[in-house]
């Protein structure tokens, strides 16, 4: 990733992150931007947003080419974003899906929350092994499915948006909150073709060299 992407990376994620988790630093449920149940529902939401926060900027560094260069900095930051981002914020995000009471959000968070623990874990599979090309691939993979904290709330807007000639500006309010989960689900989809999309232009560009060569 060129070092003025990865910064525009670095500044959304943190622009994200503030956003997602100013809400919840007074640990009031009154607060909480989606319905909870109970207290338990809560924390466990709480949870899922503080160590999704942690991955979403965590991550975000490990494309900047001055982190990447610094071994054991890189190595260390990884780690941290595995175990404390990704590891916790997938496994809280289970029943969060699951208490939401939409089978779409059921659905697709939960599918997104066990790739992202799947690919997280190829991740450092292949890091271990030291095919550091593979890991590459695996960490894109993975910061997608951690982005789609930031690509669900700029899709929804934007499914609403086409929807607005036709369906007029009074029915918006409602609309909103049956396009979450299609947001939800498409954030993550979106970013993988993305992501897919890159890694594969770049696999094409280095067969390209080496059939010159």
């Amino acid at each position: 990733m060129h070092r003025r992407t990865a910064w525009v990376v670095f500044i959304v994620a943190v622009i994200a992150t503030s956003v997602l988790v100013y809400p919840y630093l007074g640990l009031d449920i009154d607060d909480s931007r989606l319905d909870v149940r109970d207290s338990l529902h809560y924390y466990v939401l709480v949870g899922h947003i503080g160590t999704a926060a942690v991955a979403l900027v965590l991550g975000s560094l490990q494309f900047m080419p001055a982190v990447r260069a610094r071994g054991r900095i890189h190595r260390a930051l990884g780690r941290i974003y595995l175990l404390a981002g990704v590891l916790p914020s997938a496994v809280a995000t289970i029943p969060v899906a699951l208490w939401s009471g939409r089978l779409m959000t059921q659905i697709g968070l939960t599918t997104a929350a066990v790739l992202w623990l799947v690919t997280g874990g190829l991740a450092y599979r292949a890091a271990r092994r030291r095919d550091f090309t593979s890991h590459r691939d695996w960490m894109m993979r993975n910061y997608a499915l951690t982005f789609l904290a930031v690509t669900a709330r700029v899709l929804v807007p934007l499914l609403l948006l086409v929807q607005l000639p036709f369906r007029g500006a009074e029915a918006m309010g409602e609309l909103a909150n049956s396009m979450i989960p299609v947001g939800q689900t498409l954030g993550w989809i979106v970013n993988l073709v993305v992501v897919e999309t890159i890694i594969r232009r770049r696999l094409s560009e280095a067969r390209r060299m080496e059939r010159v060569s």
